[in-house]
């Protein structure tokens, strides 16, 4: 920190509007960043997760891939993360795959509750109009699943903002990267100011993804979640 910096800087103070404009570069790149990893992360587990509970389920292997992706969610982000250094090094890679991993956990999981939630009679119903396996899933089994599947979507994506600054222990963590800088140098403001940052992006995210839900699912009701 510039020794030369006056008021609220030179105080160390967790407030501080010295600090947002002497530092708005490396908000702004740290900010970037954090977006980035979750969008990556949540956009990979998504295209993963569905044909994945898809398989599972015709294959009646839906308990053994849910046990396995809750086991992922059990291990510390820090070990999992550390797991895969050895293979995609000290990387933003790494902290991607960690992410996907945690997020197939919760999508998976409501893919295959959405799906599980077809009733019969729809599907008999789809049947007897001709329909074939492919576009049963396709046109009936997936659509009626949306809602569950963008629930999970949406805690899946707020959890990933979260865990992304576990990132910062390799230095790819986004707002987690000042945040373990902060917390090292006891650097209140940007350790407050990003901290704080996480939790708006967090509620940003959760706000945008519910209203592309209800424009996704006309159908149900407003105030459902």
């Amino acid at each position: 920190m510039d020794p030369l910096a006056a008021g609220c800087l030179a105080r160390n103070q967790w407030l501080c509007g010295e600090y947002l404009s002497s530092r708005r570069t490396d908000l702004v790149d740290a900010l970037v960043q954090h977006l980035e990893l979750t969008v990556v992360s949540v956009l990979i587990g998504l295209i993963v997760s569905v044909p994945l509970a898809v398989t599972a389920r015709r294959a009646h292997l839906s308990q053994l891939l849910l046990g396995a992706s809750t086991v992922i969610y059990t291990v510390p982000s820090i070990a999992l993360f550390s797991l895969f250094i050895p293979y995609t090094g000290i990387s933003a890679e790494t902290v991607v795959v960690g992410l996907v991993l945690y997020s197939l956990t919760v999508l998976v999981r409501n893919v295959l509750a959405g799906l599980d939630a077809v009733s019969s009679e729809v599907k008999e119903a789809a049947r007897g109009m001709g329909l074939g396996p492919t576009r049963l899933l396709l046109t009936v089994e997936l659509p009626l699943a949306l809602p569950a599947t963008m629930a999970g979507l949406r805690i899946a994506t707020v959890s990933t903002v979260a865990l992304t600054t576990v990132g910062g222990i390799i230095g790819y963590g986004g707002l987690g990267n000042l945040i373990f800088d902060g917390l090292s140098t006891q650097f209140k403001a940007q350790v407050l100011t990003a901290s704080l940052l996480c939790v708006v992006l967090a509620i940003l995210a959760d706000v945008t993804l519910q209203g592309a839900q209800r424009a996704l699912t006309p159908w149900q009701p407003r105030g459902g979640r």
